[in-house]
C-alpha cells in the first residue's frame, strides 16, 4: 500500500473512530451532538479533499518530469544515432571512391594490356 493510501486510510479511519467516541461520550443533547458529528464530517472531507489534490498534483508533477527526463534521454539517443550513422556514411563513401579508383586503375591496366598485344593483320 503506498504512502498516500495509508494517510487516507488513517484519515478516514480516525475520523469514524472520533465520531462514535464523540457519540458515546456526549453530554450534550442528540440535536447538538449531530451538528458537530456533521461538523467533524465536513471537516474530514474538506481534509480528504485536500490530500487528494495534493496527491494529485504530485502525480501530475512527477509524470511530468518523468516526460520530460524520457524526452531528454530520448533526444539524446537519436542525436547519438545521427551521429553515428553519419560516421558510418563517411566511412562508407570513402571505400567507394577507393574501390572507384581500383576500378579505374584495372580498366587502364587492361587497356594497356590489349594495347600491347600483337594482333596478326591478314594477308589477302
Amino acid at each position: 500500500m503506498s504512502k498516500t493510501s495509508n494517510t487516507i486510510l488513517a484519515l478516514v479511519t480516525g475520523a469514524a473512530i472520533g465520531a462514535g467516541l464523540g457519540l458515546l461520550y456526549a453530554p450534550e443533547s442528540g440535536d447538538k451532538t449531530r451538528k458537530k458529528i456533521s461538523k467533524n464530517a465536513k471537516e474530514a472531507k474538506k481534509k480528504l479533499e485536500k490530500q487528494i489534490q495534493e496527491t494529485s498534483d504530485h502525480l501530475s508533477a512527477s509524470a511530468k518530469d518523468a516526460k520530460k527526463s524520457f524526452d531528454e534521454k530520448l533526444e539524446d539517443t537519436l542525436r547519438t544515432a545521427s551521429s553515428k550513422a553519419d560516421n558510418i556514411l563517411v566511412s562508407m563513401e570513402k571505400k567507394l571512391e577507393e574501390l572507384r579508383k581500383k576500378n579505374a586503375k584495372a580498366t587502364d591496366e587492361v587497356v594497356e594490356d590489349v594495347k600491347d598485344v600483337d594482333v596478326p593483320t591478314a594477308k589477302a
